[in-house]
Order: structure tokens, then C-alpha cells, then sequence
């Protein structure tokens, strides 16, 4: 089907775990948004791109100029980009949707396409457990606290950042996430709950970091996107299957 795909993926976490690694992988990212544009109805990026990004009201956070470049292309070619704030990147407040024309949401949504319906999230906070995340999500998305970082200077804002992204999974984790067990998969967990109360065909998110394709029941699917520090994986919708794939 020519120019009805949607594609998913996420988990890029540009800027970890040094400069010349994050531009690897951004030209990667870039090379493989401009294989799809060709068929691609519209894209969802689903959180993390960035291992931090933090809009200052006057200043640009530099670096990765490559992909911002080519979705601003993809965007103007008239296909929609749609991009998921992470839990390392939740600090969006508009640049990207005036610069880029891209669309942000900080919250999961639904899509319906070609009859199937999707919910489409980034993960982080969802689903039971990980309460110690989601008291500190509760702190970086409080307005008082944004207001005060955004007072810092930003080299010392973004030295900050940097330092703690040094420390993060992506940033130190190898190729070793585990299958917990459909049981133990918190997403999975999660879309089950929302199965009780609504049916939805594909629940696709990012965060575990670990591609997942688990049948929830007879006609639902949960994926997991994975990350492209180690697996390179993306999804895509061709109007009747859906297909969780490896770029190489």
C-alpha cells in the first residue's frame, strides 16, 4: 500500500553515552526516516529522543540539527511526525511544534486507522509499580520545579543534565534486558486493564527498552518499540498487519 504506513519507534536517547556514539546513531535515525518517507502515511516518535532536552525560553539546546532537520523536511513534505514527551525529554513547551511542525503529547491517545484501533503511548509511569519513578515524575513535570530550573544558567542546567546522563540506563545498560514474563511486564499489565473497559487492537509504547510483541488476547497485541542503542527496532502498520522490525 503506497503512502498508507505508519511507522512507530523510539527510545533514541541522543546525547548518551558520548558525542561521537549519539551522532552514530542520529545519522542512523536520519538515514532510516528517509528510507520511510517514501510510503509513509505518518510517524509516530514515542519518547526519549533525547537522553535530556529542556526548553529554555531564549536558548536552543544544541546538537542533534541532523534529525530535527529532517523532520522539519518530513513535516513540510505534508506527513504528519507526531512525537511522545519520556521520561528523559519531558520538558517540551512548544519549540518543536513551532519550529518543526511536529504535534507533542505528553499523555497516551488513541488512533483509529483503517479500522484498527491504536493506543499509542511513550510507557513511562504506566501500570502498576515503579512508584519511586512515578513520585519523581510528580516533581519534573510541577510547574514551580520547571520554573526554577529554567532559572539556572543553562551551562550550568545543562552540565547538570549531562552528569546524570551519564549515570542512566541508556547510557550504561549493555545488550541485557530480560523477558520478566507476561505476568511481570507492567505495560502489559497496564493494556490488560484498559481491555476490561475498552478493545483496542495494538497498545504500542517505548521505555522497556526491550522489543515485545505479546498476544493479549484473540485480537489484541501489545509491542514494545525497544531503543536504538542496541536493537534499532521500529513498528509499522501497513493498513492490515502490523510488524515489529530491526533496521540494519
Amino acid at each position: 500500500m503506497t503512502n498508507k504506513k505508519i511507522y512507530f519507534a523510539s527510545d533514541f536517547h541522543l546525547g548518551v553515552p558520548s558525542y561521537e556514539k549519539s551522532l552514530e546513531r542520529e545519522k542512523r535515525v536520519v538515514k532510516w526516516l528517509d528510507e520511510i518517507k517514501h510510503d509513509a502515511k505518518e510517524i509516530y516518535l514515542m519518547g526519549d529522543m533525547f537522553d535530556f532536552w529542556f526548553e529554555y525560553k531564549y536558548v536552543v539546546q544544541k546538537g542533534f540539527i541532523r534529525l530535527l532537520g529532517k523532520i522539519a523536511e518530513i513535516v513540510d513534505s505534508g506527513i504528519p511526525v507526531t512525537l511522545f514527551t519520556g521520561n528523559h525529554d519531558l520538558w517540551m513547551f512548544g519549540y518543536l511544534e513551532k519550529e518543526l511542525g511536529v504535534t507533542v503529547h505528553k499523555n497516551p491517545i488513541t488512533r483509529e486507522y483503517y479500522g484498527k484501533k491504536f493506543y499509542l503511548g511513550h510507557g513511562d509511569g504506566l501500570g502498576p509499580g515503579d512508584n519511586g519513578y512515578k513520585f519523581i515524575k510528580r516533581i519534573f513535570t510541577s510547574s514551580t520545579c520547571q520554573w526554577l530550573f529554567a532559572r539556572i544558567h543553562p551551562n550550568f542546567g545543562a552540565g547538570i543534565a549531562s552528569f546524570w546522563s551519564k549515570k542512566s540506563r541508556a547510557s550504561n545498560a549493555p545488550k541485557d534486558e530480560q523477558f520478566k514474563g507476561e505476568e511481570n511486564e507492567w505495560l502489559a499489565l497496564y493494556a490488560k486493564e484498559i481491555l476490561q473497559k475498552e478493545h483496542f487492537d495494538y497498545f504500542i509504547f517505548g521505555h522497556r527498552h526491550l522489543p515485545l510483541d505479546i498476544k493479549l488476547s484473540e485480537k489484541s497485541r501489545y509491542i514494545n518499540l525497544g531503543e536504538w542503542i542496541n536493537y534499532n527496532t521500529y513498528a509499522v502498520f501497513d493498513g492490515e498487519n502490523l510488524e515489529l522490525k530491526e533496521y540494519k
